[in-house]
């Protein structure tokens, strides 16, 4: 298991149980995951038991994850099987079997954008493959000079984002009318800031609040990387084309160190952990521009599906009913362009 994964341990899980807050808060999740994995199956029924936690949960967001790639056929191509497959999850969700809400009803797969020109054939597979779902395209750019910082499954150039081969597979989805999901980690934004200049009609979402880190060589140093992470989020929010996914705190990486506890954290300890980051992002992009996102089941070595989401919900206590709309469900519904309105419909 990378530096990115803490293991699933539902007995822990099971230690904090709190009342839903403001259960009538309509909520579409714009980013999860789900894989088949040895000793980790968060499949349809794991994931259905979270979203049956007491939120009003009524959509969610697919994003890429080395889930269900095919096993034959040209290597560029593999990565269209995971969109078929969140595909026939969305299917089986659409026909009303499993309740009310829409899994998957947004779909973020995979192309090697370092194909240039080339990958084009790959998007329209995806599109074919995603019916009327599929949305965009994840390319993990996650790089520090300190190889334990490292997902070993993604193994990006420090310079990817820049290079000629990248940028020319980037210029390929706006004509296409795909979006960009980024992860990244906070020292690479100003990548990130340039690339959005460069493409400005390319929707990008920056996932996970940006990348905070806060183990290994960031141990110790709080202040510092959020000094230098907001300089970095105030010049990318000057790019109108991109948004921002507020959530990703519970994995190792930014070490909040929750999963150390005896008993898992409550929704308050969250919010108080989460506070200063999440209220950053909302100060400098606007609640237009920010989406809450529950990152599960990765997240789900920090914390549980309801007090992840009680946590958001203190955290947005005190904003307006526009702005709570924005941040639970609005955001990413304009963003992922999902068939969902202001009376909670798909």
């Amino acid at each position: 298991m990378s530096t990115h994964y803490i293991g699933v341990r539902e007995d822990w899980l099971a230690t904090n149980q709190e009342e839903i807050l403001d259960p009538g808060q309509l909520i579409v999740d714009p980013h999860h995951h789900l894989w088949d994995r040895p000793g980790w199956r968060y499949l349809l029924d794991e994931m259905l038991a979270d979203l049956r936690s007491g939120h009003d949960v009524r959509a969610t967001v697919f994003v890429q994850a080395r889930a269900m790639h095919r096993a034959a056929g040209p290597v560029a191509m593999q990565p269209v099987g995971e969109t078929e497959f969140a595909n026939g999850i969305a299917a089986m969700c659409a026909s009303g079997g499993y309740g009310d809400v829409r899994v998957c009803a947004g779909i973020v797969g995979f192309a090697d954008l370092r194909l240039g020109e080339a990958v084009r054939p790959v998007l329209e597979a995806h599109l074919r493959a995603g019916c009327d779902r599929f949305r965009g395209i994840r390319h993990i750019a996650t790089w520090d000079p300190d190889p334990a910082m490292l997902n070993p499954a993604y193994q990006p150039a420090e310079d990817m984002l820049d290079s000629a081969e990248f940028r020319a597979g980037f210029a390929q989805l706006a004509p296409l009318g795909l979006s960009f999901d980024s992860w990244l980690y906070f020292h690479q934004i100003p990548r990130l800031t340039a690339l959005a200049r460069a493409f400005p009609e390319t929707p990008i979402v920056l996932d996970h609040c940006g990348g905070i880190l806060g183990i290994g060589r960031y141990a110790g140093r709080r202040d510092e990387v959020f000094g230098e992470w907001s300089r970095h989020m105030r010049d990318l929010a000057t790019c109108p084309n991109v948004m921002v996914k507020l959530g990703g705190l519970g994995m190792r990486l930014p070490g909040f160190g929750f999963e150390a506890g005896q008993t898992a954290p409550s929704s308050a300890q969250l919010a108080e952990a989460w506070r200063p980051w999440i209220e950053t992002c909302i100060q400098i992009f606007g609640t237009g521009r920010c989406m809450f996102e529950s990152n599960f089941p990765v997240d789900k070595g920090g914390y549980g599906y309801a007090a992840g989401w009680n946590a958001f919900k203190r955290l947005a206590q005190g904003a307006s009913a526009a702005e709570k709309a924005n941040l639970f469900w609005r955001s990413a519904t304009r963003f992922y362009r999902l068939p969902f309105n202001e009376g909670g419909n798909t």
